[in-house]
C-alpha cells in the first residue's frame, strides 16, 4: 500500500539522488523528482501529489515562486520549503505569504525530514477529506433549503389528509355496530364508542373511571379478579408475547337492565413496546344470536341422538338374540355378517352416548357425583378391561405406583374419572405399534392426584397438538382416525369440571405422554368428616 505521493524539486542533482535513496529506504515508493521547477509545474497541471517539497534558491524560478503557482493548483496539498540557514528570513516570509506547511533547514536531519513528510501527507489527506465533507454539507444544505421551501405546502397537504382520515375514522367508530374500546395494560378504559356505551349502559365519561374487568366477565372466577399487573394476564389470561388476540366466552353486564350479553373481544396492541404504557384497542362483538344458534343446534343434536338410542339398543339386543341362537342355529357366514352388524351398531351407540355426554357437560346439566374411592382399584379394573386389547398387538402394558400397596383415595366422580382413564389408555393402545410399550404412572403429591400414560408409538406432529382436545379432532392431520373425535374433548371437559388440567407431550417417532392432574382431590379416609 502506497504511503503517499511526493513531488520534490531541487536544482542540486546530488541532493535529489540522496533524497530518492532515502525515500526508498523508508518505504515511499511513489516519489517524483524534478531538477527544474518549470517542468515540475507542467507535471502538476495534469498530476496531483500528496506532498510537494521545493528548494528555495533555484535558477529561473525560486522556491517562493514555484510554491505559489503550485498552491494555485492544489490549495489543500501540504508544502515543505528547504532552505539554507542564511535564507531563514525569506523562508518565514514564504510561510506567511503562501501558507507553506513547514520549512526545513539544510542540511536536514533524516529523522526530522521523514517525520515532517509523514505529517505533511497526513495533513493533505485530512484537508482533502475535510473539503469533501464540506462539499457534501453544502450539497445537503442546498437540498434542505429546497425541501424547506416546500415543507409548508407539504405540511398543509398532509394536515388536510390527516383531518379527512380522522373524520372518516371518527365516523366509522361512532356508527360502528360493534363496540370499540381502548384500554391500557392495567385494564383502565381510556375511550369507548357509542355502541360500547349501549352495551354497558353507561356514558363514556363514566366508563373512563372504570376497568375492563368491571364490565367484562367470564365463567372462570379467577379471571374475573382485577389484577394490578397486566390485563393480558388476568381477565384475558393470555401470553404477553401476542400483539393481537381474540378473547371468547365473555359477558358484558348492562348497568341499566342488569342483563348479561355474551361477547367476544378482538384486541390489538397500539404500542411498539410491551410495558406499562402499552395500549390496546378492542372490538366488542355481540354473540347473542350466535350463542342462541349454537344452543338450538346442540339441543337438536341432543334430542336427535337421544331418540336414536332406543332403536339402536333394540337393534343391538335383536342381533345378540340371533347370535346366541335364540331363534335358531346360524351358519358361519350368517354369524360373520350379524357380528359385523352388531359391531357397527355398538360403535354408533358409542358415538351417540359420547355426543350426549358432551352436550350434558357443555350445557351444565351434568352434576358430578363425587364419592371417596380407591383410585388404584379403579385403575386395576381399567387395566383388566384393556389388557386383552394390548395382548392382541403384543404390547407390554405396565402400571407404576409410588405408593406400593397403600390405598390412594380420591374424592371425585368415579365413573367420569374411569371414562378419562379408559379413553387415554385406549388411545395409547390404538396408536402404539405392534410389540410396543405402554406405561401408566400414578402418584399423589401435596393433595393432588397425577395420572400419566406413556407410549412409544409414532408421536403427534407439533402443529396438531393444540387441536387434540377440541371437539371432533381426529388427533393428527397426517393420518385419518376412525374415532369420533370426542374422546379427548370429553376427557378435558371431565377433568376441568373437577378443577383439574389435562395436557400432552409428544415427539414424532418417539411416542406421547398424556397426563392429567386433579387438584386437592386426595382424601385421607373413606369416611368424610
Amino acid at each position: 500500500m502506497s504511503l503517499g505521493k511526493i513531488l520534490y524539486v531541487d536544482d542540486d542533482k546530488l541532493l535529489t539522488s540522496t533524497f530518492s535513496t532515502l525515500m526508498k529506504v523508508e518505504g515511499f515508493e511513489d516519489v517524483v523528482i524534478f531538477n527544474e521547477p518549470t517542468k515540475a509545474l507542467e507535471y502538476l497541471e495534469s498530476n496531483s501529489a500528496d506532498l510537494i517539497i521545493s528548494d528555495f534558491l533555484m535558477p529561473d524560478m525560486n522556491g517562493l515562486e514555484f510554491l505559489t503557482e503550485a498552491k494555485k493548483l492544489y490549495p489543500e496539498t501540504s508544502m515543505i520549503l528547504l532552505t539554507a540557514y542564511a535564507d531563514k528570513e525569506n523562508a518565514i516570509k514564504t510561510i506567511n505569504e503562501i501558507g507553506v506547511y513547514k520549512y526545513i533547514e539544510k542540511p536536514w536531519d533524516n529523522d526530522d525530514l521523514i517525520m515532517n513528510i509523514k505529517n505533511g501527507i497526513e495533513r493533505s489527506h485530512l484537508l482533502a477529506d475535510l473539503r469533501q465533507k464540506i462539499s457534501e454539507l453544502e450539497q445537503a444544505q442546498t437540498q434542505l433549503k429546497a425541501y424547506s421551501e416546500k415543507l409548508e405546502d407539504l405540511v398543509e397537504e398532509r394536515t388536510k389528509e390527516l383531518s379527512l382520515a380522522n373524520k372518516k375514522l371518527s365516523g366509522i367508530i361512532s356508527y360502528c355496530a360493534d363496540g370499540i374500546i381502548i384500554i391500557d395494560s392495567l385494564g383502565n378504559i381510556e375511550q369507548a364508542n357509542p355502541a360500547c356505551e349501549n352495551l354497558v349502559g353507561l356514558p363514556e365519561k363514566k366508563l373512563k373511571e372504570m376497568k375492563i374487568q368491571q364490565i367484562a366477565f367470564t365463567d372462570n372466577k379467577d379471571l374475573n379478579k382485577a389484577s394490578p399487573n397486566s390485563v393480558k394476564n388476568t381477565i384475558l389470561g393470555l401470553s404477553c408475547d401476542n400483539s393481537e388476540f381474540l378473547v371468547r366466552d365473555l359477558y358484558i353486564r348492562n348497568n341499566l337492565n342488569n342483563e348479561y350479553t355474551p361477547v367476544e373481544i378482538n384486541f390489538a396492541s397500539l404500542s411498539e413496546t410491551d410495558d406499562l404504557k402499552e395500549k390496546f384497542v378492542g372490538v366488542i362483538r355481540d354473540c347473542s344470536v350466535h350463542k342462541e344458534t349454537e344452543r338450538l343446534r346442540d339441543d337438536f343434536i341432543a334430542t336427535l341422538t337421544h331418540d336414536l338410542r332406543t332403536p339402536l339398543l333394540a337393534a343391538i339386543q335383536t342381533l345378540r338374540f340371533f347370535l346366541d341362537g335364540a331363534v335358531g342355529q346360524l351358519n358361519d357366514q350368517q354369524k360373520v355378517l350379524l357380528s359385523t352388524m352388531l359391531q357397527s351398531n355398538e360403535d354408533l351407540l358409542g358415538l351417540v352416548n359420547a355426543l350426549l355426554e358432551v352436550y350434558r357437560f357443555e350445557s351444565g346439566k351434568l352434576n358430578l357425583c363425587k364419592t371417596v374411592f380407591d383410585v388404584k382399584d379403579l385403575i386395576k379394573q381399567c387395566y383388566n378391561e384393556l389388557y386383552p386389547l394390548a395382548q392382541r398387538k403384543n404390547i407390554k402394558f405396565s402400571v407404576h405406583d409410588d405408593e406400593n400397596d397403600k390405598e390412594l383415595l380420591l374424592d371425585a366422580d368415579r365413573a367420569e374419572i374411569k371414562r378419562v382413564i379408559m379413553n387415554l389408555c385406549g388411545n395409547a393402545i390404538n396408536y402404539t405399534n405392534k410389540d410396543g410399550e405402554i406405561d401408566i404412572y400414578i402418584k399423589a403429591q401435596n393433595g393432588d392426584f397425577i395420572f400419566s400414560v406413556v407410549d412409544n408409538g409414532n408421536g403427534i406432529p407439533k402443529e396438531d397438538i393444540n387441536n387434540l382436545f377440541k371437539r371432533f379432532s381426529q388427533g393428527t392431520t397426517k393420518k385419518r382416525s376412525t374415532g369420533t373425535g370426542l374422546g379427548l374433548y370429553l376427557s378435558r371437559q371431565i377433568v376441568e369440571a373437577h378443577g383439574g388440567k389435562i395436557w400432552v407431550e409428544s415427539k414424532l417417532n418417539k411416542g406421547s405422554e398424556f397426563s392429567f392432574i386433579l387438584t386437592n382431590t386426595v382424601a385421607k379416609s373413606r369416611v368424610e368428616v
